[in-house]
């Protein structure tokens, strides 16, 4: 559809980004780290859905907005088309993509997050946390699309398996 980056730029990118706003600008409040990465993607949507949809009509329908977003933005954004969707007719949406190319180069010792788990902390494990702020700002992207499609939202990702090295 036009001009493209490399991979590796955008891997990167978006490594960086995530070190500089959860260890450097926010370390002590990882709340604030990922609404500011989750609001950097949230530009980056809006901005593309613009450069995407330039050319289109605008779309009649929810759904139709959301096929967009599974077939041509998701194969120009993340190279492949998105593996599943689900509604509940209701306006809840599930994409689901089972090899997100974002998180094929980030792993995680799962041995390390067993010694530095804190008993205190109920519920997502450090490594899950640490995978969650990579996953702010392509939740962002797709919340900027829909917004600029007139479609109010609320996006979120739920990672079933953590990337692990072994």
């Amino acid at each position: 559809m036009g001009r493209e980056v490399a991979e590796s730029c955008v891997d990167t990118m978006l490594m960086e980004m995530v070190a500089m706003y959860s260890g450097r600008f926010y370390a002590n409040k990882p709340e604030l780290a990922a609404r500011r990465i989750e609001a950097i993607g949230y530009q980056v949507g809006h901005q593309l859905s613009e450069r995407y949809t330039m050319e289109r009509p605008r779309f009649s329908d929810h759904l139709e907005a959301i096929k967009f977003i599974c077939k041509d933005f998701w194969s120009e954004v993340f190279k492949k088309q998105i593996d599943n969707l689900k509604t509940n007719h209701r306006g809840t949406f599930v994409l689901q993509d089972n090899k997100f190319r974002w998180l094929s180069r980030v792993s995680i010792d799962p041995s390390s997050d067993k010694e530095t788990e804190d008993p205190s902390t109920p519920g997502e494990s450090k490594a899950a946390q640490a995978v969650s702020m990579y996953l702010y700002f392509p939740c962002g992207i797709i919340r900027g699309v829909l917004s600029n499609l007139g479609i109010p939202c609320a996006v979120s990702a739920d990672i079933s398996s953590l990337p692990t090295s072994r």
